[in-house]
């Protein structure tokens, strides 16, 4: 998922802002992710190719150095993209797979990955639609407004393959339905009436260029 800002959460947020890693909360947390030293840029996949429109495959094989390196780049890619989410189908992998790295209203930055996601049916009385806009990294600089749940709670499994539980509210409950529409094969362009989808894919044709440009650019800063 992109920015709100259109630019990085993680890349200009303090270190002494509550950190919560896997849903964990932690006393410290570096400003760049680890995983993004280790990782490779990729290129993100855009709105129109086959893999971003079908469900992803489980991830069945964990704790392996295969699927350490392919989050490792997801950071990366996802730093390098200024965004707050990114599934494995962006980067043409065919898991079920997400990262993010998003700070919610409250001031707590959200860090990690989950692969499988499911995505738990609220109760009626947690059943509350929020408006904001929206963006994503395959459909690079378009935001439209689109309602989700004000609460989400995901469950999956972590890169050994331990059993991982994500709950959020407002911009980062956004982000986890994002994503996990997304492994699903679905955008949020998808869920915009036909009109909103013209007017989605004009406003990448026009700012594409920039944003593409601005990508490179962030990559060289880390030598990529």
């Amino acid at each position: 998922m992109a920015s709100r800002t259109g630019g990085s959460d993680a890349a200009g947020e303090k270190r002494d802002l509550r950190v919560r890693l896997l849903g964990e909360p932690v006393d410290d947390y570096p400003t760049l992710s680890p995983e993004v030293g280790r990782g490779a840029v990729r290129r993100i996949t855009v709105v129109g190719e086959a893999i971003l429109a079908r469900r992803c495959r489980a991830v069945t094989e964990f704790g392996t150095p295969e699927l350490a390196a392919l989050i490792d780049d997801m950071f990366t890619t996802m730093y390098v993209a200024e965004g707050v989410g990114l599934a494995a189908n962006q980067i043409d992998v065919d898991a079920a797979l997400f990262v993010y790295d998003c700070t919610d209203e409250d001031g707590v930055r959200h860090v990690g990955h989950l692969a499988n996601p499911v995505l738990e049916d609220p109760d009626p009385a947690d059943r509350r639609l929020e408006k904001g806009d929206e963006g994503c990294l395959s459909v690079p600089g378009a935001y439209m407004e689109v309602a989700r749940l004000e609460r989400a709670v995901v469950r999956g499994q972590d890169q050994t393959g331990a059993p991982v539980r994500l709950e959020g509210t407002g911009y980062f409950a956004r982000c986890l339905q994002h994503e996990t529409d997304h492994l699903g094969g679905s955008l949020y362009i998808d869920r915009l009436s036909s009109r909103g989808r013209r007017k989605a894919l004009k406003e990448m044709d026009e700012r594409s260029d920039e944003v593409f440009a601005r990508r490179a650019e962030l990559a060289a800063t880390l030598g990529r």
